[in-house]
């Protein structure tokens, strides 16, 4: 809206620029989580709403952090709607194809969130039932992306010249990058703070990359697929970025707040659809690898489990085997952010070495 009136109606020549509406979308989603964060947290427990329940099979731990208010991710996605709102071009269709996806998984999480602390039960939404939203979600963007004459071809870090095109295999592959995106960002959300650090050093690297793929210039000279409208993706990604570091001040440990399945749900899910929308999915790979180890770990627990019998790891997902292996909560989220921050750097890196 700010956009449309202030350069649209009245040609204020600075708000054509999308480094700026970033700076701009930054500056309120933090200011707004930090302000409404602790706002949100009180209320919920002026009205009775009882805090997280903890999994009888998690970390013993863990039972000191029963009852700390949860669903905190909702002050976040509030921010990032609004922010999308203020100071995107509201006519270009691919923000609106990732506020639709975030909405819809944030809808999913926020039914899951109340759930668990109305029934005081972990269990949530059936995982069948969160699967089949979470693919008809991205089957629907898929298919739209696909009939409405998207590239379909995927790219490879590292190699200028491989473009292998998918055709309609295009369409369950969205599906997979997606949902496969948003549950591993569930997944690593099992310690204060663990998930949104990851989660905004992401968000950081696919804002610099989804604002060269949308400028002509940058995206020849890379050598890298040029999408234009995507760059607009860039200031949703920075008002990701300053929504973690706004929440990230009341979740760091011990936490005040959870960010819940509202939060991690439909951020992953953003993260997922973002990447598919500037041709880099195969490097959600090493920019997300955190994400992609910790749902490893469960993988490889449940089928090593189910073949012989036995553990690979103490627990799963892998921050809790670390946990057990006696590692401070702290010493493990500091870790992993310190490995996440070299693995978008090195994501970046990519863009050149081609």
């Amino acid at each position: 809206m700010v956009y449309h009136l202030l350069y649209s109606l009245f040609e204020i020549n600075i708000f054509r620029y999308q480094t700026f509406r970033a700076a701009l979308a930054f500056v309120f989603t933090f200011v707004f989580v930090l302000t409404f964060q602790p706002i949100f947290i009180n209320r919920l427990k002026r009205i009775g709403i009882k805090g997280q329940p903890i999994r009888e099979e998690g970390p013993k731990d863990h039972y000191s952090k029963q009852g700390t208010p949860t669903m905190g991710g909702m002050v976040v996605i509030v921010a990032m709607l609004l922010s999308a709102l203020l100071f995107n071009e509201l006519t270009n269709i691919y923000v609106w194809m990732v506020i639709v996806v975030m909405l819809a998984y944030a809808a999913l999480g926020f039914l899951d969130d109340w759930k668990k602390v109305t029934k005081q039960d972990s269990g949530g939404v059936s995982g069948k039932l969160k699967l089949a939203w979470q693919f008809g979600v991205a089957l629907l963007l898929g298919l739209i992306l696909y009939f409405t004459g998207f590239p379909s071809g995927l790219t490879f870090p590292f190699f200028k010249e491989v473009f292998v095109d998918l055709g309609f295999w295009f369409v369950p592959f969205v599906m997979i990058v997606i949902v496969g995106c948003s549950n591993a960002v569930n997944l690593t959300d099992g310690l204060d703070g663990l998930a949104i650090g990851p989660i905004m050093t992401v968000a950081a690297a696919y804002g610099v990359i989804s604002y060269v793929t949308g400028h002509a210039e940058f995206s020849h000279y890379l050598g890298i697929v040029g999408i234009p409208g995507v760059g607009e993706l860039s200031i949703i990604l920075a008002s990701v970025v300053a929504g973690g570091l706004g929440f990230l001040w009341y979740n760091t440990f011990p936490a005040q707040v959870f960010m819940g399945d509202i939060g991690a749900l439909s951020l992953g899910g953003v993260l997922g659809t973002i990447a598919v929308l500037v041709k880099q999915e195969v490097l959600l790979v090493i920019a997300g690898g955190i994400f992609v180890v910790e749902a490893l770990s469960v993988i490889i627990q449940v089928y090593s489990f189910k073949l012989t019998g036995k553990r690979v790891f103490r627990m799963a997902p892998i921050h809790h085997h670390f946990e057990l292996m006696g590692w401070a909560e702290p010493k493990i989220i500091v870790r992993f952010w310190i490995i996440s921050i070299v693995l978008a750097i090195v994501s970046l890196t990519t863009l050149k070495i081609r």
